[in-house]
């Protein structure tokens, strides 16, 4: 399946990289190629020239964004006569498919928007806190579409973010594990006012269900999609599962421990097999449909590294 451009192109700028590289001229590059290692996930080829030419730009724009967000609540609080700071953490979505990178991606900007002056305080979390547990997900009949909408708990997802814009001291979100392949019961990660709150996860741009419902994109200041070609994002998810068959998978706590001593033909068919019956339809039926939602689109090639941006018109 190829993927089309992101929207009509008269709601979007579409900046090819070479012109998006060329607003990072002057910017200092913060991180080293250490910690540009430790950001990026398995699979993933980012290096430093990826983050000099695409994602430095795109954090001073986003803490730009950030800090223009706060004068205007400032002013709000003057025009209402309102004493103290009602200033509410900005919130960013990062949404895109399954092996597309959009969890390096959120991890990198949590790392470079804090080196910003106007933004020191920044966290992530993701939305797998938000899948049912695997119990529920069995009781309900879901556990073969865990990662399509029906396996969240939107309602909890759209309460945590509500507290978060409110302004509430601190907020808690469920803890997932990637090793259990399950929710961690009693386990939080806790929120605390910071500057700026990244979400990222598949369904995340996702319309409410009902009209009088709350999206989750409504609370969202900003909003990214990470697309690519369809094609593309198999390959990287067929790579990605090979080589987690000889990392985590072997760690015999791993819910996948199970493929860890099949071969690489018998492993390669289970990868595709879990793309085509789950991956690739929660794609094109959930998660592409909500690219046109995005404040902006990353656009990537065959190789992991972004070709041009499309930036919605204010």
């Amino acid at each position: 399946m190829a993927t089309e451009d992101a929207s009509a192109p008269e709601l979007y700028r579409q900046i090819a990289r070479a012109d998006w590289a060329r607003l990072a001229a002057g910017m200092a590059q913060p991180l080293t190629e250490t910690e540009v290692v430790q950001i990026r996930g398995l699979g993933d080829r980012l290096d430093l020239a990826e983050v000099r030419d695409v994602y430095l730009p795109l954090s001073r724009l986003l803490s730009l964004y950030a800090t223009a967000t706060k004068r205007l609540g400032s002013a709000t609080d003057t025009f209402l006569q309102e004493q103290g700071d009602s200033t509410t953490p900005f919130v960013v979505g990062v949404a895109g498919s399954v092996a597309v990178g959009k969890s390096t991606i959120a991890r990198l900007l949590r790392e470079l928007m804090s080196r910003w002056s106007d933004t020191p305080r920044v966290e992530l979390v993701t939305t797998d806190g938000f899948l049912y547990s695997n119990d529920e997900l069995e009781r309900r009949g879901l556990m073969h579409r865990k990662g399509f909408p029906e396996s969240y708990d939107r309602r909890a997802l759209v309460e945590f973010l509500i507290q978060v814009k409110s302004g509430a001291p601190e907020v808690r979100a469920p803890f997932y594990s990637h090793v259990r392949y399950d929710i961690v019961p009693d386990a939080h990660v806790t929120i605390r006012r910071p500057d700026v709150l990244i979400v990222e996860g598949l369904n995340v741009l996702q319309p409410p269900p009902t009209p009088n419902d709350v999206a989750v994109s409504d609370l969202f200041d900003f909003s990214i999609y990470v697309d690519a070609d369809a094609a593309h994002i198999e390959r990287w998810y067929v790579d990605r599962f090979l080589a987690l068959r000889h990392g985590a998978f072997s760690n015999p706590n791993s819910f996948f421990n199970v493929f860890a001593g099949i071969s690489d033909a018998e492993a390669e068919a289970r990868a595709l097999g879990f793309w085509n019956d789950i991956n690739l339809p929660n794609l094109e039926e959930n998660v592409l449909p909500t690219r046109h939602r995005a404040s902006l689109v990353l656009r990537k090639g065959p190789e992991h590294a972004v070709e041009y941006v499309q930036l919605r018109k204010l």
